[in-house]
């Protein structure tokens, strides 16, 4: 499983002193594409390069508790599913705790599809990025 810190800055909360519910699917967002990264895999890279690139299809979340200004979570990112065209990739934000088991605030299944850049159709995923993917646990 992929980690990735993330501060809770102002700019990050509504006005009743919290994270705005859709700032989660952001984290969520940075931590995939942080992952990938990770396996050497850049997006505007294979965008460039192979004409592909992975589009969010569908995204179910639950909130369990409110993060709050200066948190420190920790966002995470696995594989659960791998299709041709398509990976699902459970994800969750935790609030770090000094010496404490993580509380989990925010669950989400986010599944992207591969497409091609210029027609958004979608396609296979190359063999080169299952590759990459497959080599970090896929």
């Amino acid at each position: 499983m992929f980690s990735w810190p993330v501060r809770i800055y102002w700019e990050d909360t509504d006005a009743g002193g919290i994270v705005f519910y859709a700032n989660y699917l952001k984290f969520f967002e940075r931590a995939r594409t942080e992952w990938l990264r990770h396996l050497g895999v850049g997006q505007q890279a294979l965008r460039e390069q192979v004409g592909g690139m992975f589009v969010v299809t569908s995204t179910q979340l639950r909130y369990h508790r409110p993060a709050r200004l200066d948190d420190l979570l920790l966002v995470t990112a696995r594989v659960t599913e791998s299709g041709k065209a398509s990976l699902t990739i459970e994800q969750s934000a935790l609030l770090q705790h000094e010496g404490a088991t993580p509380t989990v605030l925010c669950e989400g299944s986010i599944r992207i599809g591969w497409v091609d850049a210029a027609t958004l159709r979608p396609q296979r995923i190359p063999a080169s990025v299952i590759h990459a993917l497959s080599a970090g646990n896929l």
